[in-house]
């Protein structure tokens, strides 16, 4: 499973850092960024997942669902 944000759906709000500081991080303005290539290591998918749900702009993309 990998995870990916569209910085053109990005707003800032920083749920996606909050939720999974293990996959997300902050850039300078605030704005989430994936840590990594974005692969997510086994235990966190519902991490993941639960970032993406959260995301108000949809702006996570989870791939690799099985």
């Amino acid at each position: 499973m990998k995870v990916a944000i569209d910085s053109g759906r990005c707003q800032g709000h920083g749920r996606c850092y909050d939720l999974a500081p293990a996959l997300f991080g902050e850039d300078d303005e605030g704005y989430g960024t994936v840590l990594d290539d974005g692969t997510v290591p086994p235990g966190r998918e519902g991490a993941a997942r639960l970032a993406a749900l959260n995301c108000p702009e949809r702006a996570i993309d989870v791939t690799g669902e099985a």
